[in-house]
């Protein structure tokens, strides 16, 4: 048994030795020990490669406006660990996560013993979720996001009223392939029998295996540029503004606080799930639900102005397509600013690639890393760069107050990589630039 809080995260934490598991195996075997918690509530399972956070915060967000208590499950977590398990968008409590690991615990210790193998660090977060949200705190709806792929993923014991496939990107291919027939056929994995499917997936061969995975198991299927479209998209100071476009109705003039484009699709695709739950005789969600929902929502460290003079922005970019969607906001929108930027990431990222998208927009690129094991080493990153302006930064916390208060009024300072790395960023910032009286 543990006793604090520290000694259940050290624990939970430490399993990360395990690595990546995949299979559904162990997660079945725990269920089964706790009475199938998995089964007793309803859920969404929203999966992709980019943009699952935002489409869980826009639906949460929605069901929210419309009145009903919403779980969720996300990863990884930007300020503290316990955002992975929340309700209403609130963090469950430190006594909670004491409680969910001392019940999970004795179960992890005996399925070590079996020729299963001990639970993964997510499969222990996920089994623990499951417990919370069926036995101590049962809420109208949970929104499970995918760790990752979604076929073999610990989330994928779930029977969800509707599925969500945010896009498909090559991230993560050593472990689900090279190719994005591959990719697909993986994230496709968690479309189950008859349950509604929406994605806004545009590559035209991962669209392909999508179809035919939706067709095999007779689930309707709503495409973004097919069954629903965006329309009037006007980039906002602070968000978005688009028309959606579907086969029932067509929302005119919605508005997001989130900043990007490639916001306004995760925002389509929520609708369009949202849409879905109202055919459930439990929920009734308003046209105002849905426009006060996407509003509202905010999900941190996803091109997030930390500050306005100096204009400071973390955007957790962790991959090739982050990185595009990052590139392309900053061109459209801070074209006529000099633009730094401070970039840190895993190594099993395609980080040529990436650095070169970022070498095309930076006038100024600083590299740094950061505590965790599988973090890229700055001169790694520096020597992959072609930028004329490129530095390395020996710490990332001075090397980046050191920025911050030399910036010139036309500058921005972009701190962008690793969404772990932003976990880390974003408390020190917000510190500094309070400290410090920096224009919020």
């Amino acid at each position: 048994m543990f006793t604090t809080y520290n000694e259940a995260l050290e624990w939970i934490h430490a399993r990360l030795r395990l690595g990546i598991k995949p299979g559904l195996a162990r997660m079945e075997w725990m269920m089964e020990k706790l009475g199938s918690p998995e089964r007793k509530m309803k859920t969404v399972h929203i999966g992709g490669t980019n943009g699952k956070g935002s489409t869980v915060t826009f639906l949460r967000s929605i069901l929210e406006a419309g009145g009903y208590s919403v779980g969720t499950f996300t990863s990884p977590y930007i300020e503290q660990f316990n955002e992975r398990i929340s309700v209403n968008g609130k963090p469950i409590s430190d006594e909670e996560v004491l409680e969910l690991t001392n019940v999970i615990r004795p179960l992890a210790d005996e399925l070590e013993e079996t020729e299963l193998g001990g639970p993964t660090e997510f499969e222990v977060i996920t089994a623990m979720s499951f417990y919370y949200f069926a036995n101590l705190n049962q809420v109208d709806i949970v929104l499970y996001e995918v760790g990752l792929g979604g076929r073999f993923d610990s989330t994928n014991i779930i029977h969800p009223i509707a599925s969500v496939i945010t896009n498909i990107g090559l991230d993560h291919t050593n472990i689900l392939g090279h190719s994005y027939e591959e990719i697909a056929f993986e994230k496709a994995g968690i479309i189950k029998e008859g349950i509604p499917t929406f994605t806004a997936v545009k590559n035209a061969n991962a669209i392909k295996v999508i179809k035919e995975q939706a067709e095999k198991k007779h689930a309707p299927l709503y495409r973004l540029n097919q069954e629903f479209s965006i329309t009037s998209h006007s980039p906002q100071t602070r968000g978005e503004l688009f028309t959606l476009i579907s086969d029932n109705q067509t929302l005119q003039q919605l508005e997001i606080s989130m900043i990007g484009q490639h916001q306004t699709e995760n925002a389509a695709v929520a609708v369009m799930a949202a849409q879905s739950i109202n055919l459930h005789e439990e929920f009734s969600i308003s046209e105002s639900a849905i426009r006060t929902g996407l509003k509202t929502a905010y999900w941190p460290g996803r091109f997030e102005i930390l500050s306005k003079s100096p204009l400071v922005i973390i955007d957790g970019a962790h991959n090739d397509e982050g990185i595009s969607a990052l590139v392309h906001e900053l061109s459209t929108r801070y074209s006529n600013n000099n633009i730094h930027i401070v970039f840190a990431a895993l190594k099993d990222k395609k980080l040529d690639e990436m650095i070169a998208q970022l070498d095309q927009v930076a006038d100024e690129i600083s590299f740094v890393s950061f505590d965790f094991p599988r973090a890229a080493e700055a001169i790694e990153l520096f020597s992959l760069s072609r930028s004329k302006n490129k530095v390395i930064g020996e710490k990332w916390d001075s090397h980046l107050a050191k920025l911050i208060q030399r910036l010139q009024p036309e500058s921005v300072l972009v701190v962008t990589g690793s969404l772990y790395f932003i976990s880390e960023v974003k408390p020190y910032l917000c510190e500094f630039l309070k400290n410090n009286a920096i224009s919020l």
